[in-house]
């Protein structure tokens, strides 16, 4: 393969030694193309975190941020796009098909006829692509625009800001285009609270209306993401809390329930939400039935929530919610069950099923949280197979939220990306259509946040110094994001070594293949791709590394 662009003699080919003229005129073609229409991407500012086992971050100011672009594959060839915990960021290589009869033999004849010793087969690993084998369609991927990502977006320059937005959105970005944002506040606030939270008991909803978070903060952020974007940005709402005279224990946090009287004017609540959003021209695509439901059931948390046992859920979406939104103009809002960890799909559609069968019947989709991944992903599967007319959408992710967490905020972490990237991965093989990640940044120490509930965040703002920086969480995103777009068909993979890296594969709109690989070993891999009987790619991976390799299937 061929490093272009940077002009670097790291793993730079002499094209004349190569076995065909033909490739040396389409690497040629690509480099010309290349500084023609300016796609030379900005590398990495790369700060040393200066602790023993992080990787580095890249530093992003007004006037200078690294950028990535894609780069189509011409026929007979493909790239690759390398992360690594050694520093590579988004680091681009290129090379061609090699034509060959069939893939590599399957695991057990592998192993009895390549007469290579057992270390050798375990660092060499082999794939069959299945590409009329296909699954699901991709949605895409992003993040979450809450009140504290908003806040220290805000802190930065202009100029600052706009790079910060086409860091997440933009085609020299990672090109994200799904966000997740609160209805009302959230934990990531700076203080509690809700829309219509005077007069009380008003079931009219007479004094709706949003907040100064949403008018200066929020809905600018979004603004400018569309702007950026390549692609609709489909925006899905959630509340924490509805105001506190609709709740049992009239308090935001804590064991509480929605009283029953006020089931009508919570369903009109998120209308509400609909149409002022709808006003500031934003639309909202997904709808999800309230936050995390059993923080208000076990309340271990101390941030705004709002308990639904499974059957009370089910009667207020088959009585109220189901029938007010698609009763309302915005009645292809899709709506999302559950909104909470994977160990608890079964017990709250099973509870909304038997209270009310027709609360499923309004039910789009399920939307799941990253904090019970300890439970193996083949639930979602399950799942999908029992609900197939229903979409899974994964709505939040963060690393360092637990108790046990010894820090909140770690700088540089490969290990935090190493486990988004194996935890994406896992889902989108297990049928989830979108992956949206929690805070889009944070500050320095993961907030602000009123509950000092503080977590770690993709990209860390520094307002005093108007700069921000990416963590490697961020380029693990963008490994999916950037090169999935919307509509790509996952496809089958079939293992065909004893060596194994993990690995998703797509075929995009275009036609192409797209494969993200993770290699978590401490030594590097050969992978082989066989793309049909006649057609293979090689690749070597780097040791705890991240690659997304992109095919021309045509």
């Amino acid at each position: 393969m061929m490093q272009l662009c940077s002009l670097t003699s790291q793993g730079l080919m002499d094209p004349m030694t190569n076995k065909s003229k033909w490739t040396f005129l389409v690497i040629t073609t690509v480099l010309f193309s290349s500084f023609l229409f300016g796609n030379c991407d900005q590398p990495c500012e790369a700060r040393d975190v200066g602790i023993t086992g992080r990787s580095v971050v890249c530093v992003c100011n007004a006037t200078y941020c690294d950028t990535v672009t894609r780069d189509a594959p011409a026929r007979g060839t493909f790239v690759v796009y390398t992360s690594s915990r050694a520093g590579k960021r988004f680091e681009k290589s290129y090379g061609t098909i090699r034509l060959s009869i069939g893939a590599k033999a399957p695991v057990s004849e592998n192993y009895d006829r390549s007469g290579k010793g057992l270390s050798e087969l375990l660092n060499e690993a082999s794939y069959r692509i299945l590409s009329n084998i296909r699954h699901q369609k991709i949605e895409g991927f992003g993040g979450s625009v809450t009140d504290a990502a908003s806040i220290n977006w805000r802190k930065l320059s202009d100029s600052t800001q706009r790079r910060f937005i086409n860091s997440y959105f933009g085609r020299d970005g990672i090109e994200y285009n799904l966000i997740r944002v609160p209805i009302g506040g959230a934990d990531f606030s700076t203080h509690p609270y809700t829309y219509n939270e005077y007069p009380w008991n008003d079931k009219a909803l007479s004094n709706y209306s949003l907040s100064n978070e949403d008018y200066f903060y929020k809905l600018p952020m979004i603004k400018q993401a569309q702007k950026a974007a390549t692609a609709e940005i489909k925006v899905t709402a959630s509340t924490w809390s509805p105001p506190v005279w609709m709740k049992t224990n009239e308090a935001i946090t804590g064991f509480a329930q929605l009283k029953r009287e006020f089931y009508q004017t919570y369903a009109d609540y998120h209308l509400r939400f609909i149409e002022e959003y709808d006003k500031a021209e934003v639309k909202i695509w997904a709808l999800t039935t309230t936050n995390e439901p059993i923080n208000g059931i076990v309340p271990f948390v101390d941030f705004n929530s709002l308990g639904w046992f499974p059957t009370d859920l089910g009667i207020w979406v088959a009585k109220n919610l189901g029938p007010t939104i698609r009763n309302s103009r915005f009645n292809d809002t899709l709506l999302l069950a559950v909104d909470d960890q994977r160990y608890l799909i079964d017990i709250y559609l099973g509870g909304m099923a038997r209270a009310d069968p027709k609360s499923l019947e309004y039910i789009d989709g399920i939307a799941v949280h990253y904090y019970g991944n300890f439970i193996p992903a083949g639930i979602l599967s399950n799942i999908q197979s029992r609900y197939p007319d229903k979409i899974l959408l994964a709505t939040e992710a963060c690393e360092g939220p637990m108790p046990w967490d010894l820090m909140q905020v770690k700088i540089g972490s490969w290990e935090r990306a190493d486990r988004y990237t194996r935890h994406i991965i896992d889902d989108l093989n297990n049928f989830v259509v979108g992956w949206i990640d929690w805070n889009l940044c944070l500050d320095e120490n993961g907030g602000p946040n009123w509950a000092h509930n503080y977590v770690d965040a993709p990209i860390l703002v520094y307002g005093e110094r108007d700069e921000f920086i990416k963590q490697p969480m961020f380029y693990a995103m963008g490994h999916f994001s950037k090169f999935i777009p919307r509509g790509s068909q996952r496809v089958e993979v079939l293992r065909t070594s004893l060596a194994h890296v993990n690995n998703v594969a797509f075929i995009t709109p275009q036609g192409n293949i797209v494969m993200v690989l993770q290699n978590t070993n401490t030594h590097e891999v050969k992978v082989n791709i066989a793309t049909s009987l006649l057609r293979s790619v090689e690749i070597t991976m780097e040791p705890e590394s991240i690659k997304t390799i992109e095919i021309n299937n045509n």
